[in-house]
C-alpha cells in the first residue's frame, strides 16, 4: 500500500491538512487550483453578492466543467491519435508495397 503524504493547505481561506497517496506538490497543486477558480468567480459580478451554499455550488460545477472539457479534449486527442496511427500504417503498407513492386521489376 502506497505510504500516505500529508501537507497543510489553505483552502478557500481556511486552513486544511490533505492527506493522499499523491506527494506534497501534487496535493498543493490540488489547492491552488481550488483557490484559483474560487478567486476567478470572485471577480465575476454577482458571485459575493450570493450566499455560501450557493457560491460553493457554483465552485463545484465550475471545477466538474473543467473536468469534463479536459475528459472531452482527451477523447479528441485520441481520437487523432488512432486517426494518424492508422494514417502512419497505411503509409508504411504502401511504402512496402512500393518496395516490393519495385524489386520485382528489377
Amino acid at each position: 500500500m502506497a505510504e500516505k503524504n500529508y501537507i497543510e493547505v489553505n483552502l478557500m481561506g481556511k486552513n486544511y491538512i490533505l492527506g493522499g497517496s499523491e506527494d506534497e506538490t501534487y496535493l498543493q497543486r490540488v489547492a491552488t487550483y481550488v483557490n484559483g477558480k474560487e478567486a476567478e468567480l470572485k471577480r465575476k459580478q454577482g458571485y459575493l453578492r450570493q450566499n455560501a451554499d450557493f457560491q460553493h455550488l457554483t465552485l463545484v460545477l465550475n471545477i466538474s466543467d473543467d473536468y469534463f472539457k479536459a475528459l472531452a479534449q482527451i477523447e479528441n486527442l485520441k481520437a487523432k491519435q488512432d486517426q494518424m496511427e492508422q494514417e502512419i500504417y497505411s503509409l508504411k503498407h504502401d511504402l512496402i508495397s512500393g518496395r516490393y513492386r519495385n524489386d520485382e521489376k528489377q
